[in-house]
């Protein structure tokens, strides 16, 4: 089983997708994670990706592969997972299977500026307000196609990711069981 998790930043990705492999049994895979797990660790791929995040730009696709190829066929070969951060352009998601199913977390840009200049992680890419709106407008370049790719498929659906987070769980649980 393969489900991603796509929505702008701010959306809930990682709560929701640290939520639903735990309750599915399968593995929470984070580019976002694993790009600044790079980072931290001074990597010659952390310190490419450093300057992409500080700008809020999208790391490019060679990068992000090379960081999630080795973790994605672990979890493919144990069971599935539930991805976040990954895909964010069409041509990312044609690189994973057909059959994934892509849950939208549908959030107001409002909403998400608020939610991510409240965040307190330490992530230079969510206190600076130029950063946040490059980063929606860079989210929202790509989202069209991606999700019309996804739509396409049969395989979308969307959750409304300005409510409380348990009750976006529920929601997810829901389209989850429906698709299935």
């Amino acid at each position: 089983m393969g489900i991603v998790l796509l929505g702008p930043p701010g959306s809930g990705k990682g709560t929701q997708g640290a939520r639903l492999s735990e309750r599915l049994g399968v593995r929470h895979l984070s580019t976002g994670e694993l790009l600044r797990a790079e980072v931290d660790a001074g990597t010659d791929r952390g310190r490419r990706v450093a300057g992409y995040l500080d700008r809020g730009e999208l790391v490019p696709d060679d990068v992000i592969l090379a960081a999630l190829r080795p973790a994605l066929a672990e979890a493919r070969a144990a069971g599935g997972y539930v991805l976040d951060g990954f895909p964010r352009t069409r041509a990312q998601a044609e690189r994973l299977p057909a059959d994934d199913l892509a849950v939208q977390l549908d959030l107001p840009d409002d909403v998400a500026r608020e939610r991510l200049a409240g965040r307190d992680e330490g992530r230079s890419d969510d206190t600076d307000p130029d950063v946040i709106d490059r980063r929606l407008r860079v989210y929202h370049a790509d989202a069209g196609a991606l999700l019309a790719l996804y739509r396409d498929r049969g395989r979308l659906v969307t959750v409304d990711a300005a409510r409380p987070p348990d009750e976006v769980e529920a929601a997810i649980d829901a389209a989850v069981a429906a698709a299935d």
